[in-house]
């Protein structure tokens, strides 16, 4: 099949011209555009209740899901299904600096950016015609002008295609998931009404060299999953002037920060894949304004990636370091009071604490048999208050972790170890699982023939390294591992419920393609157009053709 080239490029640019910054109404008006060119197509005229939007729960910004139903006509009975999906949001635009007002004007922001000193690499790029640049561009408005383009050849011949295609175009990605969260109703109720047998969803989130001088060109079949592990410290409060008299609960976080930030030993290993280590995205005392009494609490958080760890595994890991992050700390502040005793002359005695390393089930548990189940209202009002407010997830789990250890009779310094919003699934095929080996086996055989045809080097890999909307489309975490998450994240009915069970019985294989580009999130972000705009069209045309033979 012939590729229009520039009608793929031009609608990228299209999409990238409306700005649709997360947290945004320009999310709307961007899934506006998107229907709007599905309206266009004689099949959706004919078909006008294959193509809908939903919108979103009590969204404050009017955003919506878009979809999709392509039907093939040449074998009715053929009821297998490919779902094409990607994301309509992007991130903000505050690193373009002096071009930030050109960022959603990729003809413009490619003659401004000649006039800046660019590393050679980039400007490189710039002077090439190859290269789209532009906040979106590459992760991932073009991945979705190109699955929008494939849907509309595939309804050209739609008497000669046999199988079906839902289109689905989400918001809200780039940090809560809630768009894609919310669009596995719509999957359930779609394949119900039209018997349909879902086989595979393809998103076309971006990829990119994993190393420099990197020429493959990657098809993962599954995706990285996370969870932000968090750690709320109380030390004991003292005035500066009698420093040795308290505990620093900033000593105890900086040396959590130190035994697990980048730490390898924390990579989760699976079939010669490994995640990036944790990374520290967020350490702060607990003080609202100054004055000379040392913190009385910090708080941190981390960035956790996961290939096939289990929760238990991980929250074991994490009380692991707790304890040995507070036995490390105790033992400094110690050493340091003895020297100064001995430069000052003081007499000497030993400074000991008695203290706890909790989980929030455990903190939770403790509380729960003082105050029974009034608690659990508590914990309520603050999520409701909160919410209504609009404050961000992560403080209000915070919240309810001061709470209760407030609550809690004990009041011995404490590191308590609790989870937050994101939480991302994860899932790849497995060839222990014969339906997922055979599927395995197929895009292994298509790969390769395809590889042939064209001028690249292909290679399959487990897990798509980035956050991704394929995280909810299927999950390999077991009933014990879910419970140690859910029970370890302070109300996740209310704050932040995944809908796991419905992940876990949809149960798609999650494969992403993608445009290939560079930069993403970075003010450079571009994508490449040969690959993104020709060769990956093909190669989703011919993955449809073979697998739904």
């Amino acid at each position: 099949m012939n590729i229009n080239v520039k009608e793929i490029e031009k609608l990228t640019i299209d999409l990238v011209n409306i700005p649709s910054i997360n947290n945004s109404v320009g999310e709307a008006k961007v899934a506006d555009k998107v229907y709007e060119y599905f309206t266009e197509i004689n099949y959706f005229k004919e078909n006008p209740n294959n193509l809908w939007t939903t919108d979103l729960i009590n969204d404050r910004y009017g955003r919506k899901n878009i979809f999709a139903l392509l039907m093939g006509e040449k074998d009715p009975k053929n009821k297998k299904t490919i779902i094409i999906h990607g994301h309509i949001d992007t991130v903000g635009i505050e690193d373009f600096g002096e071009v930030s007002r050109f960022a959603f004007d990729p003809i413009v922001l490619k003659e401004k950016l000649k006039e800046l000193d660019l590393p050679d690499e980039i400007q490189k790029d710039v002077e090439s015609d190859d290269w789209l640049f532009g906040r979106g561009a590459c992760d991932m408005k073009s991945g979705v002008a190109v699955h929008m383009y494939v849907v509309k050849k595939l309804a050209e011949n739609i008497k000669e295609f046999s199988g079906n295609i839902i289109f689905m175009a989400n918001p809200v990605e780039e940090n809560q998931h809630t768009g894609i969260m919310e669009a596995l109703s719509d999957l359930k109720n779609i394949k119900e009404k039209n018997n349909l047998k879902y086989i595979m969803a393809i998103n076309n989130d971006y990829i990119t060299d994993m190393y420099p001088g990197d020429t493959n060109k990657y098809i993962y079949t599954g995706a990285v999953g996370k969870l932000l592990p968090c750690f709320y410290v109380s030390g004991k409060e003292t005035h500066v002037g009698q420093c040795f008299e308290g505990l620093n609960p900033n000593i105890i976080s900086a040396e959590l920060i130190r035994l697990i930030d980048l730490n390898i030993e924390l990579c989760d290993e699976y079939n010669g894949e490994f995640t990036l280590p944790p990374s520290s995205l967020r350490m702060t005392d607990l003080k609202d304004f100054y004055n000379v009494q040392i913190p009385f609490a910090s708080y941190l958080y981390f960035n956790y990636s996961i290939h096939n760890k289990s929760t238990v595994e991980i929250m074991d890991e994490l009380k692991e370091k707790a304890e040995t992050a507070m036995k490390n700390s105790l033992r400094y502040v110690d050493k340091q009071f003895k020297l100064y005793c001995d430069r000052s002359e003081n007499a000497y005695t030993p400074i000991k604490w008695n203290y706890n390393i909790l989980s929030y089930e455990e903190l939770y548990e403790k509380v729960k048999e003082q105050y029974g189940d009034e608690l659990d209202q508590t914990i309520r009002d603050i999520s409701l208050k909160m919410l209504e407010d609009n404050e961000d997830t992560r403080v209000i789990c915070l919240k309810i972790v001061e709470k209760l250890k407030q609550l809690n009779k004990d009041k011995n310094p404490s590191i308590i170890i609790f989870f937050s919003p994101p939480y991302c699934p994860h899932n790849t095929l497995k060839k222990n699982i014969p339906t997922e080996a055979a599927l395995i086996n197929k895009l292994e055989n298509i790969i390769d023939d395809f590889s042939k045809e064209s001028d690249y080097k292909f290679k399959i890999q487990n897990f798509f390294p980035s956050l991704s909307d394929s995280s909810y489309l299927k999950i390999d975490d077991d009933h014990e591992s879910v419970n140690k998450l859910v029970n370890n994240f302070p109300d996740w009915e209310k704050i932040y419920k995944v809908p796991l069970g419905e992940i876990k019985e949809f149960n798609v294989p999650a494969v992403n393609y993608g445009v290939y580009g560079k930069d993403a999130h970075k003010w450079t972000e571009r994508v490449y157009k040969p690959y993104s705009f020709e060769t990956l069209p093909k190669l989703l045309f011919k993955t449809i053709e073979e697998l739904c033979k």
